[in-house]
C-alpha cells in the first residue's frame, strides 16, 4: 500500500529509495558505533574525542532523520527496526569493552570511510533517476568527509 504519491516515475522511486534504506542504516549503525566508543572510550586523550564521538552521533542521527524524511516524502516507508539495522549493518565497528583512544580513532575513520564510499556509489547511482536525493547525500558527504579528517588528525603521526 502507499499511503504517499511520489513525483518520480516508479523506477527512479525504487532507486533512490534503495539508497536511501541503505544509507538510513549506515547512519543509525554510525550513530550507536559513534555512542559505543563514546561510553568505552580510555586513555589520555579521552575527553577531546568523548565530545568528538557525540559531533559524529548528532550528525548521524540529524541526518537519519532528514533520509527517513525524503523516503517517506517519496511514499516509501524507512525501516530504522533494530533488527533491520542489525541485520545490514556492514561498516566498522568498534570491539566490546574498554577501548583505548588510538584504537576510537581509528575505528571512526575507518567507518566514517566506509560510510563516504558507500554515499559516493549512491551520489552516482541517484544523478539522473532523483538529484534531490542526490543532492542530500553530497551534503551527508561533504559532514562525514570533515568529521574523518578531524579524527584522522588525532593519530598524527601514525605510530
Amino acid at each position: 500500500m502507499t499511503v504517499v504519491k511520489s513525483t518520480l516515475p516508479d523506477d527512479a522511486r525504487r532507486i533512490a529509495c534503495d539508497a536511501l534504506q541503505e544509507t538510513l542504516v549506515d547512519l543509525l549503525g554510525l550513530s550507536l558505533t559513534g555512542k559505543q566508543a563514546h561510553w568505552n572510550i580510555v586513555g589520555p586523550r579521552f575527553r577531546s574525542i568523548h565530545f568528538q564521538l557525540d559531533e559524529v552521533v548528532s550528525a548521524a542521527r540529524g541526518f537519519a532523520d532528514t533520509v527517513a524524511e525524503r523516503a517517506a516524502a517519496l511514499g516509501v516507508p524507512p525501516d530504522g527496526r533494530p533488527e533491520t539495522i542489525a541485520a545490514a549493518f556492514a561498516l566498522p565497528s568498534p570491539k566490546d569493552g574498554w577501548l583505548r583512544d588510538t584504537e576510537v580513532v581509528q575505528t571512526m575513520v575507518e567507518a566514517l570511510e566506509a560510510a563516504i564510499g558507500r554515499l559516493r556509489q549512491r551520489i552516482e547511482a541517484t544523478e539522473k533517476p532523483d538529484p534531490v536525493t542526490q543532492d542530500l547525500f553530497l551534503g551527508i558527504t561533504a559532514e562525514l568527509e570533515k568529521q574523518r579528517w578531524m579524527f584522522e588528525a588525532e593519530n598524527f603521526p601514525r605510530d
